[in-house]
């Protein structure tokens, strides 16, 4: 079974789109969703909600991620 994360970096414009990742960004948002599709889903009214929505498109962008991570399972078969 996959478990999806969502990951949304805020990084300054001086940074290139390639470049921007967890150790370059000024911010981090991340969070366990259920689908790939959850993954945009919502995270543009998070955004906006936020305090980050202040300097975006002036002196920061947005750059977003879905990691995939693989779970076990930890019912046994009897």
């Amino acid at each position: 079974m996959a478990v999806f994360t969502a990951v949304v970096l805020f990084c300054q414009l001086s940074v290139p789109p390639q470049a921007c990742d967890e150790s370059k960004a000024i911010d981090v948002i991340s969070t366990r969703v259920e689908s790939e599709m959850a993954c945009m889903r919502g995270l543009q009214e998070s955004v906006a909600r936020g305090a980050m929505r202040e300097g975006l498109g002036d002196t920061v962008y947005m750059k977003t991620r879905c990691v995939r991570r693989q779970t076990t399972s930890s019912a046994s078969i009897e």
